[in-house]
């Protein structure tokens, strides 16, 4: 055992020893440095991990968002018949808006109650209450394409005009006007793919009151839009429905112009092909 003055005197001859070690600098850019690359390390994991989802969750955004990708139905319990999709009814667009609307031959627009109109390339077809499947052909010679021109037809449905026709000539069409007995309206416009050279038109207007208990249209080539005469067929008093029909171009100018009475307008067409 050690005695208490050998204890003492090696805690002194440690003591000195210590006091004679110089201890060496704290690496303290070492250690920074050390620090920062971690970092980096960190950081570009980081950034690669992101870069490898990107393209998964790009394509779940683009199959969400994309026109063509059907919405994910509910399965039906067990037991219930599945439900068969609604039939595809034609679409109905107001007069005037937008620009002309491009169809596929045959498509159907509902344009009134009980009103429709489509396209084919023999020209316009149409179906009213009572008169299915009518048309204005724009092949067997009737409408002179060679220069612009446009047709009206009006009929009473409800309690308003629903006016429409052909339009021909040069150049792209943008927008139409039909000036009533109740002021300009726009109207709408329909036209196949490609540039066939025509299309055609149709707005509605409200129905004068004394026209209410009229029955039956009225129809007009490149030329009056108005009645046979100032009397209906059954004797009573028929306004014009259609003063004017304008077509204009892409530039604002005019492509084709129906203005009733004017010198060297054709006769009024038959009703229909």
């Amino acid at each position: 055992m050690t005695s208490r003055p050998e204890a003492e005197r090696l805690r002194e001859v440690f003591t000195e020893a210590a006091r004679a070690i110089t201890p060496s600098p704290v690496p303290l850019t070492e250690i920074a440095r050390a620090g920062a690359a971690r970092h980096r390390r960190r950081v570009a994991a980081l950034a690669a991990g992101c870069l490898l989802l990107l393209p998964a969750g790009a394509a779940a955004v683009h199959y969400a968002t994309s026109p063509g990708a059907s919405p994910v139905r509910p399965a039906a319990p067990s037991g219930m018949p599945p439900q068969s999709a609604p039939a595809e009814t034609p679409a109905q667009e107001p007069p005037g808006s937008g620009d002309p609307r491009v169809m596929r031959p045959e498509e159907r627009v509902r344009v009134a109650p009980g009103v429709e109109l489509w396209l084919t390339a023999g020209g316009l077809r149409w179906s009213l209450p009572g008169q299915p499947d009518q048309s204005r052909s724009v092949t067997d010679g009737n409408l002179d394409l060679s220069r612009p021109g446009v047709t009206v037809r009006s009929e009473p449905v409800g309690d308003r005009y629903l006016h429409f026709g052909v339009y021909h000539g040069e150049g792209a069409a943008a927008r139409v006007e039909i000036a009533t007995a109740r002021g300009t309206v726009g109207g709408r416009l329909l036209r196949l793919p490609g540039a066939p050279g025509w299309g055609a038109w149709y707005a509605t207007a409200p129905l004068p009151e004394r026209d209410r208990t009229t029955t039956g249209g009225t129809e007009g080539p490149d030329g009056p839009g108005a009645p046979d005469g100032p009397d209906g067929p059954d004797g009573r008093e028929v306004s014009a429905p259609v003063g004017r029909v304008t077509v204009y171009d892409t530039r604002g100018a005019v492509l084709a112009e129906l203005v009733p009475g004017t010198a060297g307008s054709p006769a009024a067409n038959p009703p229909g092909d």
